[in-house]
């Protein structure tokens, strides 16, 4: 691993010292030259370069540089001002992964006013808070955060680096990785630590028809992203305590090339998200007909849940994308969870096998789905859950 450095192609544009964060880069006559003792091989001059006269060059870490990396970091995301959930569900995990390492675990908070949300990271169990605040960092920019993100990598050397398979998480490790030429695996289902302390990061392959154990031996750090709702977030630990380290990173204008106009968030009308419902009521082939839809959709406005499908009938166009559960649509994890006339392929339990108490409904009785249920009722669901229902308004009448 190095830069190389072709002075003649240099045409002393003076882009790269204006970018570096480490000073590693001085004006020499109309060139520059190169200080390799604080260079820490970031990629931002070769970014800016129009010229092509910088090159990083990265090579497979050797075990003994691989020992250099210590310590698991969890990109936390923020939008207006809040913490999205899934940064504390990575940092409960992440907490298990460091502990088996006997290493530290740190919180990348990236924001513009964000400084508040430092310390709910501390008590969800973070050792450490990189705090990196500005005004350039309000609205997410791939540009910004990947330098900001790069920036505190390269000097600092994690082992692993987990991120929020979110909108964002999923366009910003990518970026992350292909600057620094590392390996990145996407829409993790498992985390853990092997023998020779590697990350076996889990996700479903082939369609969801299996299960892959995922390894990256020769880069540094291990990078994955995460759906959210996979991992349960932990109480917060009042007790705990860490360090908030604030971190000054300099981003000139011209390195962002992109700025957001403007917001626009999706309602859909009459239903309740089933991201962040308590409880979701999902159907599935066997609901037989969009017009069947007012059965759950009945259920679950007496129970004040969310109405979800299964792939097949939101492909159908029964539902809209947003209210699709499993492996190709949302995952989630709610309270409680019924599933009306589902089968329970594994593409569909990727992305509702976290729920607290699941009840299932389908005349097969050998249907996969009853597998994972707390409560299974086999039958005709167009009988059953009429009975729920009626047995729900009964209760909800005598309250």
């Amino acid at each position: 691993m190095g830069l190389i450095y072709d002075r003649d192609a240099c045409t002393g544009c003076m882009l790269c010292p204006k970018v570096c964060n480490f000073a590693a880069i001085e004006e020499d006559g109309d060139k520059v030259k190169f200080d390799l003792d604080k260079c820490v091989l970031c990629g931002s001059c070769e970014e800016v370069c129009p010229a092509d006269a910088i090159l990083i060059e990265r090579k497979a870490v050797d075990k003994a540089k691989i020992a250099e990396y210590k310590d698991v970091w969890v990109f936390c995301e923020t939008v207006e001002g809040r913490m999205r959930s899934v940064g504390y569900e990575l940092v409960t995990k992440g907490r298990e992964l460091a502990d088996k390492l006997g290493e530290g675990l740190v919180a990348v908070l990236i924001g513009h006013e964000v400084e508040g949300l430092a310390e709910s990271l501390i008590h969800q169990g973070a050792d450490k808070v990189l705090l990196v605040e500005d005004k350039i960092f309000g609205q997410y920019t791939t540009d910004a955060f990947t330098i900001a993100l790069t920036t505190l990598i390269a000097p600092r050397k994690p082992a692993i680096v987990l991120y929020g398979a979110t909108s964002n998480g999923r366009d910003l490790a990518p970026r992350v990785a292909a600057r620094m030429a590392l390996g990145l695996t996407a829409d993790c289902t498992g985390l853990d630590i092997d023998d020779e302390r590697q990350l076996v990061q889990t996700r479903p392959a082939f369609g969801g028809n299996i299960m892959a154990e995922i390894l990256c031996p020769y880069t540094r750090p291990q990078m994955a992203t995460v759906r959210p709702n996979v991992f349960k977030p932990s109480e917060p630990d009042k007790s705990h305590t860490g360090e908030i380290e604030k971190v000054e990173i300099r981003i000139g204008a011209n390195q962002v090339r992109t700025r957001v106009m403007d917001r626009v968030k999706e309602v859909v009308e009459g239903m309740k998200s089933i991201e962040e419902a308590d409880v979701v009521v999902c159907s599935g082939r066997g609901i037989k007909d969009p017009s069947n839809l007012d059965l759950p959709k009945e259920l679950a406005e007496l129970l004040d849940a969310a109405v979800g499908g299964s792939r097949p009938i939101v492909d159908l166009g029964w539902l809209p994308p947003t209210q699709q559960v499993g492996q190709s649509g949302r995952t989630i994890s709610p309270r409680l969870y019924f599933a009306l006339g589902i089968s329970g392929a594994i593409q569909h339990c990727a992305g509702m096998s976290s729920s607290d108490v699941i009840v299932a409904v389908n005349k097969d009785p050998d249907a996969p789905i009853f597998e994972i249920a707390d409560f299974g009722i086999v039958g005709d669901l167009f009988e059953i859950v009429p009975a729920i229902i009626e047995e729900i308004k009964r209760v909800q009448a005598e309250r």
